[in-house]
């Protein structure tokens, strides 16, 4: 596995695959790389490449402890984009990687970049704030840290279920939920933690109001982890001129349970 390094000289690791057009995929709190284990062969074998860095804290990368803030988390993906020289390239980002998605595009422009794709995106803001009235109560987010603290594996199985939404008939084998679960314990606690709080803190609006590349917002109707109307269909209110796709049966985990629908909706993006 190759690495790099941020500005701050954190080694983080980062997986190349396929050749083409790049897409570079940012993945959700507490995953890493094998998270797009579903897109990427499928990707490939169209004649993409796909690059997958692993957040700071997560996986194989350092365990830094800090740096868990959108913008240096945003700068630690224009780091890559640079250092690969990736150009002409789409940004596919799930869950907190929306965030990271949209302010690198704020601080670091567009000139590499031709497409958006958010994928259950915890965006515009989650916080309940003044001028955010739609938001969470800081509860929300207090009651999730405290149940991190107790027990930090239990709080991912509890919500396996849901996640996958496996209610509404999707397939989802044990063996499967208990490898993400693993995949999810490979973060470090500390990371996922200021990871989440971070990402419940900050206001994105003011940097999904500033992209200008083509979107494609897709969301699932029954995500357990970010509400639909808390996130996406605000976020489709706020750039209108976006492709907006619901998911009726998926939860958060609809790149696994949707995998088939959500690749074909990728390469119709990409190739678009």
């Amino acid at each position: 596995m190759p690495f790099y390094e941020t500005k701050d000289g954190t080694r983080l690791a980062y997986e190349d695959y396929g050749s083409g057009a790049p897409i570079v995929f940012l993945s959700g709190r507490g995953l890493t790389a094998d998270q797009w284990e579903y897109q990427v062969p499928f990707l490939t074998d169209h004649g993409y490449r796909c690059i997958m860095p692993v957040r700071r804290g997560h996986g194989q990368s350092d365990r830094a402890s800090t740096g868990y803030d959108p913008d240096t988390l945003a700068d630690d993906t224009a780091r890559l984009i640079e250092q690969l020289d990736l150009r002409d390239l789409t940004l596919v980002a799930h869950s907190v990687g929306g965030g990271e998605a949209v302010r690198y595009l704020r601080r670091h422009g567009d000139e590499r970049v031709r497409g958006l794709l958010l994928l259950s995106a915890t965006l515009p803001a989650l916080q309940l704030t003044e001028d955010n009235p739609e938001g969470a109560p800081d509860a929300v987010m207090d009651e999730t840290l405290a149940l991190f603290d107790a027990d930090y594996p239990k709080w991912f199985a509890d919500r396996a279920q849901g996640y996958y939404a496996t209610h509404l008939g999707n397939n989802v084998s044990p063996a499967l939920i208990d490898n993400e679960i693993a995949r999810l314990l490979s973060a470090s606690k500390w990371a996922t933690a200021h990871v989440a709080l971070e990402s419940f803190r900050a206001d994105f609006r003011e940097d999904v109001r500033a992209v200008q590349v083509p979107t494609l917002i897709i969301h699932g109707v029954a995500d357990q982890s970010a509400p639909i109307d808390l996130c996406s269909r605000r976020t489709a209110e706020l750039k209108p001129d976006a492709v907006y796709k619901e998911y009726p049966t998926a939860g958060h985990g609809l790149y696994v349970t949707h995998a088939t629908e959500l690749n074909d909706d990728i390469l119709d993006f990409v190739e678009r």
